[in-house]
């Protein structure tokens, strides 16, 4: 199975983040998850790494908005400059607004914090020197997987970091700031009928925006019910879509508590929509923080509930190119994404 990868990711490393509250802690999305998966795809005798090639800016800008790539790409130097101490020790902060836009027409201002509240959701979405580098470096690790199994007719993973399906059109959110599922879902789009499955903890809120009006990409997230799970404003089971892409959007909230038979059963459904869609390709977002124990989530998936999730999804026989999301239980973060891939290989 071929395993796209770049170190690239390395240069994203923020040295904090904001919780609920206002609280500073470690950045949760940090370079050790990679190595973990690495390190746990290193002992199979399957996973054959390669490098992403370049696609260039054209597909990442059939998804997401001229505006917001430039601010990701001009953020940081502009920040430096606005700010001498912040200059001097660079490695001690993030970008970060502290104003956002929110539930009226807004528009991006001239000035850098106000940009940033309109390109900004949240306060995981910090920004380093790094940042858009290793974004940049993450998408074409997904289209590089894209091709492969559009070319190949098989299946490939990418170790795509930053993730990526929590961000919009024009908006960073959750640790994500290019989608690189949606970008390599509307890369295949281009080659045929695309399905979309997200089985990250979180609900894909970038993705749904993203295809929300659109019959040719069906796109399915299953996760923690938005009235009590991050990113609380959308995913819900009535978000079904809109204009010709009504009925090709389904959200499957899913209770605290969750285990692998209340998951598998919303699954099933789930795969069968996608055969009844009957797509020539299939894109996963694939999160494994819906594990027991993850410090981010509130499900109990074991090792055994993943293992059985890779077989019915690999059970669909459809070229499948499988993006890396989230996932944050880094002691069993590699063998559980194994375990998700094996019945790909």
């Amino acid at each position: 199975m071929k395993v796209f990868y770049s170190e690239e990711h390395r240069k994203h490393s923020p040295p904090f983040e904001v919780f609920d509250g206002g609280i500073r802690v470690p950045y949760y999305e940090n370079p050790d998850r990679m190595d973990r998966i690495v390190a746990a795809l290193q002992k199979t005798d399957w996973a054959e790494f390669a490098e992403p090639d370049d696609f260039g800016l054209d597909p990442i800008l059939a998804v997401h908005d001229c505006g917001y790539l430039n601010f990701l790409a001009s953020c940081w130097d502009e920040w430096l400059a606005s700010d001498p101490e912040i200059a001097a020790s660079p490695e001690q902060h993030a970008f970060l607004p502290a104003t956002f836009a929110l539930r009226r027409a807004a528009r991006p201002t001239t000035s850098l914090r106000g940009r940033g509240g309109y390109y900004l959701m949240d306060l995981s979405a910090c920004i380093v020197a790094g940042t858009y580098t290793a974004a940049l470096t993450s998408a074409n690790i997904a289209l590089s997987a894209a091709n492969s199994s559009f070319l190949l007719h098989n299946s490939s993973f990418a170790l795509c970091r930053p993730p990526g399906h929590h961000a919009g059109k024009d908006y960073a959110a959750g640790y994500c700031f290019i989608n690189n599922a949606a970008v390599a879902a509307n890369w295949l789009s281009a080659k045929g009928k695309v399905a979309l499955l997200d089985i990250d903890y979180h609900a894909g809120n970038g993705t749904q925006d993203i295809f929300y009006e659109r019959s040719d990409v069906l796109t399915i997230s299953i996760h923690g019910d938005p009235d009590f799970e991050y990113p609380h404003y959308i995913g819900f089971a009535d978000e079904t879509g809109a204009g010709a892409g009504l009925g090709f959007h389904k959200n499957f909230p899913l209770p605290i508590d969750t285990g692998d038979a209340g998951y598998l059963a919303a699954l099933d459904e789930a795969l069968s929509m996608i055969c009844n869609f009957a797509p020539e390709f299939l894109v996963l977002s694939a999160g494994v923080d819906a594990f027991d124990g993850d410090p981010l989530g509130m499900f109990h998936l074991t090792r055994d509930g993943f293992m059985e999730i890779g077989k019915r999804v690999a059970g669909l026989n459809l070229p499948t190119a499988v993006i890396m999301e989230g996932g944050y239980a880094n002691e069993a973060l590699g063998e559980n994404t194994v375990t998700l891939l094996e019945n790909f290989k």
